[in-house]
């Protein structure tokens, strides 16, 4: 998920690489998603995106919880049929409350709640739409949930965005440059017509064998019915 980043155009005297990497803002460890013994699921799919909490918790479990990796697909909420509102509310302070102490007991960094919260996302889906066609969805999306759910960072600033990007080596030029493509812009309208078809209507889900699973308790679930299969 580290390779080389084929679209590319920097050098390491470039000063945008220089000025993306080493910028103050707060930057998580860009840990793999997968692990070792995991193995990638024919069928099993994983829809999300940034806005949730919820993304942000289920994907630092992901694969650990499920034993397999399944496809990532990042989607918008807006294009889902009949899309549940984001969770918690802005105000439900209980909510926020009971996920800190989540991240508490699943020794994650803790919680950072975005002043902007709930930010748009979309230049973060379409960021993570051009790395999952580069290759480099898992790493780009772990590293942008931990800005904003571990940093306190807005995902809806283009400077967030880029330093996910160069958590997982993506020259900013090149994505910049990939976001605003006819291509990524397909990518995220089949992702959503896909998410419809799976009968999703809330995120993050995990699609297993046709039943949709759903929030970061979905996981468990979902890895029972992996398990029967």
């Amino acid at each position: 998920m580290t390779d080389p980043d084929p679209m590319s155009t920097g050098t390491p005297g470039d000063p945008s690489a220089v000025r993306v990497v080493h910028s103050p803002a707060p930057q998580a460890d860009p840990a793999p998603v997968d692990v070792e013994d995991a193995e990638l699921a024919d069928g099993v799919r994983f829809y999300y995106d940034f806005a949730t909490p919820d993304s942000y918790l289920a994907i630092e479990r992901l694969v650990h919880t499920l034993g397999v990796v399944p496809e990532l697909i990042p989607v918008r909420r807006a294009d889902l049929h009949e899309p549940a509102p984001v969770r918690p509310a802005p105000g439900d302070v209980a909510a926020r409350s009971a996920m800190a102490e989540t991240v508490a007991d699943r020794h994650l960094q803790p919680l950072r709640w975005p002043a902007g919260w709930p930010f748009d996302d979309t230049l973060a889906l379409q960021a993570a739409t051009y790395a999952r066609g580069i290759g480099k969805v898992a790493a780009f999306s772990l590293a942008a949930l931990r800005q904003a759910y571990a940093g306190g960072a807005d995902l809806g600033a283009e400077q967030t965005v880029l330093l996910a990007g160069a958590a997982c080596e993506i020259h900013p030029r090149a994505l910049l440059t990939g976001v605003g493509t006819k291509n990524v812009a397909a990518a995220l309208a089949r992702a959503a017509a896909a998410a419809r078809e799976d009968g999703v209507r809330d995120l993050p889900a995990v699609v297993v064998g046709g039943e949709v699973f759903v929030g970061d308790p979905g996981l468990d679930a979902a890895a029972v019915a992996l398990a029967a299969s």
